[in-house]
């Protein structure tokens, strides 16, 4: 009798270790759908990680979890999403993490122009504490970030006037993303900065409202920018990640289960995510060729000009942003370098 017992036990034990290691099983998973949206067009890499978020989230959900993506900024733009957002109306959204300073002021410290080197050293400090300790101050204003993914550095492209040198920039009208932080930076490198929703600035620069803006490579490909402007000027000036974030309304709706999934799918999508882009921005370079526009490098003489004008930018966000994070932010750069 007693080794029958054990033998049940066992078997019982067995039965639910199997249970447990299927995707969904024995777990608090509901059946729930999920709208997550984006900026980019269907086929560019910010859209492809939502698509492959949803892919993953199926998967460990046991296709309970239902992510339904939305490219395009069909929901909106970046600004009315967050509104949305916090109302609980929109579960999720990928955006330009800088343009979250609205809420959380820290956020600006990304629209800190020449900050990163190159895309190593901003994945090593963006996933260590001081990206951690940015997305966690998203909960007091009704977000929760859960990772961050990529879109590359930023360059200038304009419809008319080639931007070779740093005076090449005075009085160019050039749009901006809609923060105080980059208006500032382009009217003292001696632009004329112009915010204006990402949605809007095809027919702007169509119509002539606009001399041109920045863009990575990935989205002058993604939205046909080439077709509206002709020069490209590689500045690698700014780089901003993609802050992943989800409703704290409809987070805390969710079971433990349901919110370890979607962080261990934002995180895991990362890796992927960050792997495509960068893939596809080094053939965007010679697709722009192709497509006729004129591709201009900044020589180190102009940068470090740049540089030098947008000091009083600089000042100025450190003054917001607060000098300890500003500190933090130029430690962790400097350790990820010295990792090399």
């Amino acid at each position: 009798m007693i080794t029958l017992r054990r033998t049940f036990l066992a078997t019982s034990l067995a039965t639910a270790s199997l249970l447990l290691s299927l995707p969904g099983a024995a777990q608090d998973i509901q059946v729930r759908a999920i709208k997550f949206t984006a900026a980019s067009n269907k086929g560019h890499p910010q859209v492809m990680g939502v698509e492959k978020f949803a892919e993953i989230v199926a998967k460990k959900s046991g296709g309970k979890l239902n992510v339904k993506p939305f490219p395009g900024g069909a929901l909106g733009p970046d600004a009315q999403v967050v509104s949305a957002m916090q109302g609980g109306n929109v579960e999720m959204n990928v955006m330009n993490a800088s343009l979250l300073a609205g809420n959380v002021k820290e956020m600006a410290i990304f629209d800190y122009p020449f900050l990163f080197g190159n895309a190593k050293e901003a994945d090593a400090v963006i996933d260590g504490p001081v990206g951690r300790k940015l997305l966690d101050k998203l909960q007091e204003r009704g977000l929760v970030g859960l990772a961050y993914w990529d879109l590359g550095f930023r360059q200038m492209h304009t419809t008319k006037k080639a931007i070779r040198t740093a005076d090449d920039l005075k009085g160019v009208k050039m749009r901006v993303i809609p923060t105080a932080q980059y208006v500032d930076f382009m009217n003292t490198i001696g632009a004329t900065a112009t915010p204006m929703p990402y949605t809007e600035t095809y027919s702007a620069l169509e119509q002539g409202a606009i001399d041109g803006m920045t863009n990575p490579l990935l989205n002058i490909v993604n939205e046909k920018f080439y077709e509206v402007t002709k020069h490209l000027t590689l500045t690698n000036h700014m780089y901003t990640p993609q802050a992943v974030i989800v409703s704290k309304k409809f987070w805390d709706k969710l079971s433990a289960d349901e919110q370890k999934i979607l962080q261990d799918a934002a995180s895991e999508t990362a890796l992927y995510q960050r792997k495509v882009a960068r893939e596809e921005a080094t053939k965007a370079l010679d697709t722009l060729k192709k497509n006729g526009m004129q591709v201009y490098e900044m020589p180190a003489q102009e940068i470090a000009k740049l540089r030098e004008r947008a000091k009083p930018a600089m000042d100025k966000l450190t003054a917001q942003v607060g000098e300890p994070l500003v500190k933090d932010m130029i430690a962790a750069v400097e350790k990820a370098r010295a990792a090399k």
